[in-house]
C-alpha cells in the first residue's frame, strides 16, 4: 500500500510514523507513507495558497489551485484507489471504512487547514470524506495520522498475530471484553477462574457474553446496527 498525504504542515506528521507499528510496517515495505508540502505548489514566490472566502466571513481558505497542482501530479505517476478529505462535516470513521481501505493500493489523504478547502476540490478529486468525531481540529493531520494508524495495522503481516485484529473492538459490531494477565490474584482481586480453565469453548463463551454486556452498557447505539 502506498499512502500520500498532502499537508500545510509535514513536519506535525511524521512523529507517528517514526514509531510502533507504523515504523514496523513501513520497515518491512508493506506500505510507503509520503508527505507533501502544499507550500510547493503555491501560486507565488511567497508561498501563498490559501485566501478569503467569497461572499465575506471569517477564516481563509485552501485555494483550488495549489491542490489541483499536487493532485494531478500524483495521478500522473500512478492510479488512486481513493482521494481522501479529512474533515468535520463528513461520516465518521468507523471499523467497517477501515477495514475497506485496508484493501486498496494507492490513497491520497488531503488534510483541511484553516476554514476549510475551496469546495471545487471536493468536487473534483475527493472520492471519500472523513472525519474522526464530532469536533473542530486547527487542521486534518493529526485526523489523518488517526485514519492511517486503523488503516495500517489491518495490513497483513503488520501485526505479528493477525487474529489480534480480528478481535478488536468494533468488528463484530461489540466492543471488546475484559481482558487480563499475570499475576492471577494481585491485592485480592482475581482474574475470572473461566480464564484459567483451559476449556477454550467455553472462554469463548464467556468472552462473547462479556462483550455483549459492555456494548449494552456503554455502547447500546452499536446493537441497533
Amino acid at each position: 500500500m502506498r499512502i500520500d498525504i498532502i499537508t500545510v504542515s509535514p513536519g506535525l506528521l511524521q512523529s507517528p510514523f517514526e514509531h510502533s507499528i507504523l515504523k514496523r510496517a513501513i520497515n518491512k515495505g508493506l506500505v510507503e507513507v509520503h508527505f507533501h508540502d502544499l507550500r510547493k505548489y503555491a501560486i507565488n514566490k511567497y508561498g501563498k495558497i490559501d485566501d478569503y472566502q467569497f461572499g465575506g466571513g471569517a477564516g481563509m481558505v485552501l485555494m483550488i489551485e495549489p491542490i489541483d497542482k499536487c493532485i494531478s501530479e500524483l495521478q500522473s505517476e500512478r492510479t488512486y484507489d481513493e482521494i481522501l478529505y479529512m474533515t468535520p462535516d463528513a461520516p465518521v470513521l468507523n471499523q467497517a471504512i477501515a477495514n475497506n481501505l485496508s484493501l486498496k493500493q494507492n490513497i491520497i489523504i488531503l488534510t483541511g487547514h484553516y476554514k476549510g478547502v475551496d469546495q471545487r476540490v471536493r468536487d473534483k478529486f475527493v472520492t471519500k470524506e472523513i472525519s474522526i468525531g464530532d469536533y473542530v481540529l486547527s487542521g486534518g493531520e493529526l485526523a489523518a495520522a488517526v485514519v492511517c494508524d486503523a488503516v495500517i495495522r489491518l495490513i497483513p503481516g503488520v501485526i505479528g498475530d493477525e487474529t489480534s485484529a480480528l478481535t478488536d473492538s468494533f468488528q463484530d459490531n461489540l466492543l471488546s471484553p475484559p481482558v487480563y494477565t499475570r499475576p492471577a490474584v494481585y491485592d485480592g482481586m482475581e482474574v475470572p477462574k473461566i480464564l484459567l480453565s483451559g476449556n477454550f469453548p467455553k472462554i469463548d463463551e464467556w468472552r462473547a457474553e462479556k462483550a455483549y454486556e459492555h456494548t449494552k452498557n456503554i455502547r447500546p447505539d452499536l446493537l441497533e446496527d
